[in-house]
């Protein structure tokens, strides 16, 4: 099995950086953008287990791209982040089968333990099958 692959998407350019930086020197595999469409149009060519995406962002927000992969692939798990975390929101977010959910700012150690979480249920629902 070769690096797990993460895709970053965030409209500020310093998230990305920042978290593409991170996940590449933990031994990810890792993508960034600064929009949802590229993203998206890269998913048609290209298969991510773990995708972190922010919730506010100019065109397809974050909200919407959860409801996209999840109809299109299921089994990928989506990590959203956001500096707008109210309760309801939330809620919307794991109701759509987002994998974690934090408000920014947030300890990277946290998210590199969720990224691990869902490769791990990944993992565990493949030998299930």
């Amino acid at each position: 099995m070769g690096k797990a692959k993460i895709m970053v998407i965030d409209d500020e350019k310093i998230v990305v950086d920042m978290l593409g930086m991170h996940f590449k020197n933990n031994g990810y595999d890792v993508a960034t953008f600064l929009a949802a469409e590229p993203a998206l149009e890269r998913l048609k060519e290209e298969r991510f287990d773990v995708i972190i995406t922010d919730l506010k962002m100019k065109g397809i927000d974050g909200m919407e791209l959860l409801k996209t992969v999840k109809s299109l692939y299921p089994d990928v798990h989506v990590i959203m982040i956001t500096a707008y975390a109210q309760l309801n929101t939330a809620i919307e977010a794991f109701r759509g089968q987002v994998h974690d959910f934090y408000p920014k700012p947030f300890k990277i150690k946290d998210l590199l333990a969720s990224v691990e979480r869902a490769l791990a249920e990944q993992q565990a629902a493949r030998e299930a099958e």
